[in-house]
């Protein structure tokens, strides 16, 4: 059943004044019924079919003395059938008119992989958000919400849409957070990016070569390239296509230690990098070879760790680094940043171009291992083999899965805890065994299980 009663075009013609809310998530979490629950009244038209929204409907709220859009959106995945992609790309729009965006997510469930692929579009368009765990119909499924903390967008607002419970405390949150009057966003979305397109952020200390190492990326090519303003930040996104595929790359500020950084512009462009960071699917971590791994590359490598995307370690200027030196300066870099795993480290000068033709197929081989799927049988011949060779202390795996990709997260169901040791173990032999190479691996331990 489809609600056909409003045009698939964005609402171009409410007043400017009045903020959007939009209401977004997967197909099925509840997002009808949190928008009838806003507007007092069955607007929304509600089943448990999912995909029953498609296109997508503005309708006026209230709270507290503020009116405001809210727009309910058809489930957003990042794949599909036609349909599918057709109800994604209108969601996608609506989206990039919010004022404030609901992320609708079901706490019964807890994420799935559709989930965090729109967490992380959502965060890429720079919007403020409200995370909500839907269907907290009593204290005892608080619990378990918190589960969906790991989608990357704050804490969750725990409500039931059916009951009506919570409900007042997140409009409380959505009215402080709408923009004064005609300051509303009017936009038509303006994303026009391609999720297929891999974003790399080039991070590091100022004065690293990041910018000369940027434009070696790009003007080395020889290909297509355009360059199309970022939607949410002063930033050029450049956009390439190579025989390793399409990437688009974003060049960033230099980050200081915050008590080096003025506020102003230098300390908003910072901000902007940290944005960027958070928004790619792998950073290239740049590090003045002549200066070594030093302790603020050491925390620009935490913050990638943080971001959960996978790295690779540019070393330039290496042509500068006298070779009685280089040994010391591998071990430096190899002891600051040894918890960023195997991370591949590549040695170049990118004002000559000395070896910068190594960094694209490492990006791509990071890239795929980010997005790798492993078959549940596949999975669960390594862990016993992994077992067989060497049995934890203890305890036995039974089984696991692979819950989410971006990165490969494995749920591990045991007869009893592990040590920290075995666990490394058997990430090294899951990294080994399905070549993940430098992306993040995550274990997750369930004691119990089949």
């Amino acid at each position: 059943m489809t609600d056909t009663s409003a045009p698939s075009t964005a609402p171009a013609g409410r007043p400017a004044a009045r903020p959007v809310v939009v209401v977004a998530g997967r197909p099925n979490v509840g997002k009808s019924t949190l928008v009838n629950r806003i507007v007092g009244r069955r607007a929304a038209v509600v089943e448990r079919e999912p995909g029953v929204t498609r296109d997508y409907k503005a309708l006026e709220a209230e709270w507290n003395g503020r009116s405001f859009d809210l727009i309910d959106t058809g489930g957003w995945l990042g794949r599909g059938d036609e349909l599918a992609t057709k109800v994604s790309r209108q969601s996608e729009r609506a989206l990039g008119s919010a004022d404030v965006i609901l992320m609708v997510a079901d706490a019964t469930v807890g994420p799935t992989d559709e989930d965090l692929e729109t967490a992380r579009l959502i965060k890429r368009l720079g919007r403020p958000v409200l995370l909500v765990a839907n269907k907290v119909d009593d204290t005892n499924r608080e619990g378990p919400a918190w589960d969906l903390v790991s989608l990357g967008l704050g804490d969750p607002w725990m409500v039931s849409a059916l009951h009506g419970r919570g409900t007042g405390d997140l409009l409380d949150a959505v009215v402080a957070r709408l923009p004064e009057a005609g300051e509303a966003t009017t936009d038509e979305p303006t994303s026009g990016r391609d999720p297929d397109v891999p974003r790399i952020a080039l991070v590091g200390r100022p004065n690293a070569g990041k910018s000369t190492l940027f434009n070696r990326l790009v003007g080395e090519e020889r290909s297509i390239v355009h360059d199309m303003p970022g939607t949410t930040r002063d930033a050029v996104d450049t956009v390439i296509e190579t025989d390793d595929g399409s990437f688009c790359f974003v060049d960033t500020a230099g980050m200081r230690r915050p008590s080096r950084t003025e506020l102003g512009t230098e300390h908003h462009a910072v901000l902007r990098a940290l944005d960027a960071l958070d928004d790619a699917d792998i950073a290239l971590l740049v590090i003045d070879a002549t200066v070594g791994a030093t302790h603020q590359d050491q925390r620009l490598a935490e913050r990638v760790g943080a971001a959960g995307c996978p790295a690779v370690v540019v070393l330039n200027k290496w042509d500068l680094v006298a070779t009685d030196e280089r040994k010391d300066v591998l071990a430096g870099v190899g002891d600051r940043l040894a918890f960023l795993g195997s991370a591949p480290v590549i040695r170049v000068s990118a004002r000559t171009g000395r070896n910068v033709h190594k960094v694209l197929p490492a990006v791509r081989e990071a890239v795929d291992a980010y997005h790798t799927r492993i078959p549940t049988g596949a999975l669960n011949r390594a862990l016993r083999d992994l077992q067989v060779k060497h049995p934890a202390p203890g305890a036995r795996i039974r089984y696991g899965v692979q819950g989410a990709s971006d990165p490969p997260t494995f749920t591990l169901f045991a007869t009893a805890r592990m040590s920290a040791d075995y666990l490394r173990y058997i990430e090294h032999q899951l990294r080994d065994r399905f070549d993940l190479g430098p992306t993040p691996i995550k274990l997750r331990v369930r004691i119990g299980g089949r």
